[in-house]
C-alpha cells in the first residue's frame, strides 16, 4: 500500500481532484466521488507505469498578503 496526496479544488459544479506525485487528475460531483476516480485512475495507471521510490512531498500553507493590481505592479 501507498499512501499519496490528493488536491482537490471546484471547479463551478464539479470537484477536481488531483495526485501530485503520479499526475493523475479526476473529478466527480462530491468531493468523496473526485477522491474515489482519483484512486480508481491512479491504480490504473500505477498498473502500467509503476511509481519509482521518492519521498513523500511536504504539504503544507502560507499566507501572502493582498496582491496588487497588474497596474501597481507595474508602476513599482
Amino acid at each position: 500500500m501507498v499512501i499519496l496526496t490528493a488536491i482537490i479544488h471546484k471547479e463551478e459544479d464539479m470537484y477536481v481532484a488531483e495526485c501530485p506525485e503520479v499526475g493523475t487528475v479526476s473529478q466527480g460531483k462530491t468531493i468523496e466521488e473526485a477522491i474515489y476516480n482519483l484512486k480508481e485512475a491512479t491504480e490504473l495507471y500505477l498498473e502500467e507505469f509503476p511509481l519509482e521510490e521518492k519521498e513523500h512531498p511536504i504539504l503544507t500553507t502560507f499566507e501572502v498578503s493582498k496582491v496588487m493590481g497588474a497596474e501597481k505592479i507595474a508602476k513599482a
